[in-house]
Formats: structure tokens, C-alpha cells, sequence
């Protein structure tokens, strides 16, 4: 438990930032899922569409310190080679 009122500080700010990243992880993964599903159903267009929405979403997760940068790399690398795959076929 918190005693000086340094620590209390402290831990409200952890809470609200805890909050803030928690809503923000949740929006990106929202994001991604669009992404999944239209890739499923096989619509590139749509794919391609969701794909343009998520980027911006990640890459700002990314400045707002929620997710590391070579992960959101990653993904986007991932995501575009399979949306490619898709509206190629």
C-alpha cells in the first residue's frame, strides 16, 4: 500500500495510464480484427480497405509507447502480404 503522497501520486497516475492503454490496445486490436475478417472472406477490396485504417491505429500505438515498434513492423509486414495474396487471387 502507498503511504507518502509521492507513492499515492504515483499509483493514481498508474491507474488513469493503465485505463488510457488498456482502451487504446483494445481500439489497434479492433482494428486488426477488421483487417482478419475481410481477408477471410476473401473480399481484397475490403481487405485493402481495412488494411489502409488499421496502419495509422498501429503506428500510433507505437508513438504512444502501447506496443514495441518491430512488433507493429511485423504486423504490418504480415498484414500487407496477405492482403497482396488476396486481391491478387
Amino acid at each position: 500500500m502507498a503511504n507518502t503522497e509521492q507513492s499515492k501520486k504515483r499509483a493514481r497516475q498508474s491507474e488513469a495510464r493503465y485505463a488510457v492503454n488498456k482502451s487504446r490496445r483494445s481500439r489497434i486490436r479492433t482494428f486488426l480484427r477488421k483487417v482478419e475478417e475481410a481477408i477471410a472472406s476473401g473480399n481484397g477490396e475490403a481487405a485493402a480497405a481495412a488494411l489502409k485504417a488499421a496502419q495509422p491505429e498501429l503506428a500510433r500505438g507505437v508513438t504512444k509507447g502501447v506496443l514495441h515498434k518491430n512488433t507493429v513492423a511485423r504486423k504490418m509486414s504480415r498484414l500487407s502480404s496477405r492482403v497482396k495474396a488476396v486481391v491478387k487471387a
